[in-house]
């Protein structure tokens, strides 16, 4: 969730998923009455609560927390620790979906065309006699507006392409931009599935372990309190638990869920693992994946007729690579990684309707980060600008959760 993040984590005993298991899940997932003395009763002030609830130092054990609802008995978690951590983010390194085949052909053999076609440009035009350069420029200022025709009917095709691959996307309704088929992204899907099979297929849990149904049940239940969204129920969800720390989940969008018993040990409660379910089932239910391939390569193919003049302009190779690495940069920082920004705050949105149709504790959506938030400033980790990062920052994160919460 999280892709510059946060090393400090709260951990729970794995006796706790055997509780959880026993005593069911009514009293985790009904929607407490709780008074303002209990751990959500203020989201804006309960993590801070949570961490002053001792002074001991860090890595001693702070007082057990109470989750109770009504007419249930009271649910107590182990003993909470606090430690350090690898980052936390629930994507995986590699996208959730592979980019479709061709492209990952194509787009290097683009790119190299586009160095070679402005440097042979280059070249050609060093090696006109001054009088024919004069001659070139000459023409050029006599047909500029057929140069500008045609420029402006290039820009034109590339609008027209972009909106009539519009669509709309599901449940929220937003115009998006899709290039690929989604059918074939399906199937390419199931190709990295395999991948990550084959590196996992020591590490995954047997369904037995108390674990690996406590991710059964969370998905199970969200699954079902929204089967009434046609994309969700058309999707068969698999579970995939792996022992590994790192602290990671991620949904594959043909329906394959893979979560690291890292970030089961990283969640407070049940209430923040299903909301984090619900953000990554978000991911494949809106084909994120398939949004932001599609925007990447529209940006890639039209970067190419700026690549090309840069080559073309740029009088010795040294400067041209500089060029192209501002180029570049400027894509990703004024496009691509706002695009990811938006994407994440639509499956934030999603996930926390998919959460409280399963009647979660939608507040600990907001606790969640806070507490992420809080590590952050326990450990003393520097702050990093919101516009350098694929995601929004704990704190507007949780801020946008606070807003969604009352509806």
């Amino acid at each position: 969730l999280s892709g510059n993040t946060r090393n400090c984590f709260l951990t729970v005993n794995p006796d706790s998923y055997r509780n959880l298991i026993g005593k069911g899940l009514r009293c985790l997932l009904d929607v407490p009455h709780t008074s303002g003395q209990d751990v959500y009763g203020n989201a804006n002030h309960s993590s801070v609560r949570f961490f002053s609830q001792s002074s001991q130092p860090l890595g001693e054990k702070i007082p057990s927390l109470l989750i109770s609802s009504v007419g249930q008995p009271p649910c107590h978690f182990a003993a909470w620790n606090i430690q350090i951590n690898r980052s936390f983010h629930t994507s995986p390194s590699l996208q959730a979906a592979p980019v479709p085949l061709f492209w990952i052909i194509v787009k290097p053999a683009q790119k190299l065309f586009a160095i070679i076609l402005g440097r042979s440009i280059r070249n050609w035009w060093k090696a006109l006699p001054p009088n024919k350069r004069e001659l070139f420029k000459e023409s050029a200022r006599k047909n500029k507006w057929k140069i500008l025709l045609g420029v402006g009917s290039l820009g034109v095709v590339f609008i027209m392409f972009y909106f009539t691959h519009l669509e709309e996307t599901p449940i929220t309704g937003r115009a998006r931009l899709l290039v690929f088929g989604k059918e074939h992204f399906r199937e390419l899907s199931q190709m990295e599935y395999d991948m990550w099979m084959e590196q996992f297929k020591s590490q995954m849990l047997p369904e037995t372990d108390a674990r690996y149904q406590v991710v059964e049940r969370v998905v199970g239940h969200l699954s079902e309190s929204n089967k009434d969204i046609p994309q969700v129920s058309a999707l068969k969800w698999v579970i995939h638990v792996v022992d590994e720390p790192g602290v990671n989940a991620f949904v594959l969008p043909n329906g394959q869920v893979f979560v690291f018993t890292g970030l089961l040990d990283a969640v407070s409660d049940i209430h923040q693992l299903s909301f984090i379910l619900g953000h990554e089932i978000a991911h494949a239910v809106l084909e994120h994946a398939v949004k932001k391939a599609s925007l990447v390569h529209f940006l890639d193919f039209l970067s190419l007729i700026f690549l090309t003049m840069i080559w073309a302009i740029c009088p010795r190779d040294s400067l041209a690579v500089v060029g192209q690495w501002i180029q570049s940069k400027l894509q990703e920082f004024m496009f691509d990684r706002p695009y990811s920004r938006t994407l994440e705050a639509e499956a934030d949105k999603v996930g926390l309707h998919f959460a409280a149709k399963a009647c979660v504790d939608v507040r600990a959506s907001s606790v969640f980060w806070q507490q992420m938030e809080l590590a952050e400033t326990i450990q003393g980790q520097p702050k990093l600008p919101e516009w350098l990062s694929t995601h929004p920052s704990h704190e507007n994160r949780a801020e946008h959760l606070d807003r969604l919460i009352p509806e």
